[in-house]
């Protein structure tokens, strides 16, 4: 019996893949959460072998969901099912820990087995994501951030303000905006956020420490 949790802000599509799982015998959903902050306590409490998480919820997300979850012990493996997939979403969600990456358009076939697969240790990559981790891997290096971009990032993992950053580099805040737009670029994101977790999945920078206490 593989235990499935099941994480998606939208009710439709957590009832739907429990109705979709329900007649099967070797799979059972023990629980299903709305946000990635509900996700994380109900994997603690209910130990699943398999989390389906959607990426884009409110509050906590699901990257964030992942990397907490992945880090318990036994870890459940983490099966993302999104619609997005984006080089960031994809760099982001495998940084975190997850052991596959499908998007909502999977058949139903695919998706059981893709579950099963899941359960028992084996990487599930939907083929337009699997393309794209391969060109990322064998394609041209992108120009690797300068020491000036990592210090700007590693400022803006602190929770730096561009006016507390252009203070700390003795520089204009427009001279900030201008290099983050070049990291933003070489790391093909959108957001500070997203540049912040690329660059920690790809251990460019490192996370900031918390005080202990």
């Amino acid at each position: 019996m593989i235990r499935i949790l099941i994480a998606d802000d939208h009710a439709v599509i957590r009832d739907g893949i429990t109705a979709m799982l329900d007649p099967h015998d070797d799979l059972h959903v023990v629980g299903a959460a709305p946000d990635g902050a509900t996700a994380v306590r109900l994997a603690e409490q209910l130990r699943p072998d398999v989390v389906l998480m959607d990426l884009r919820m409110p509050g906590t997300d699901g990257v964030t969901a992942t990397t907490r979850i992945t880090a318990l012990s036994p870890p459940p493996r983490v099966l993302v099912l999104t619609t997005y997939d984006s080089d960031a979403d994809i760099i982001r969600a495998m940084g975190a820990g997850a052991i596959g990456y499908l998007l909502k358009d999977t058949p139903r076939r695919a998706l059981l087995d893709a579950i099963r697969a899941a359960a028992r240790g084996d990487a599930v990559l939907t083929p337009s994501v699997a393309t794209k981790l391969v060109r990322q891997q064998h394609g041209p290096r992108p120009e690797p951030l300068s020491t000036r971009e990592l210090q700007v990032l590693t400022l803006v993992a602190h929770g730096a303000t561009n006016r507390a950053i252009a203070a700390a580099l003795t520089v204009s805040e427009a001279t900030v905006k201008t290099y983050l737009t070049r990291v933003f670029t070489k790391l093909s994101v959108d957001d500070r956020t997203a540049a912040v977790t690329t660059a920690l999945a790809e251990q460019l920078i490192t996370l900031p420490c918390q005080p202990s206490g």
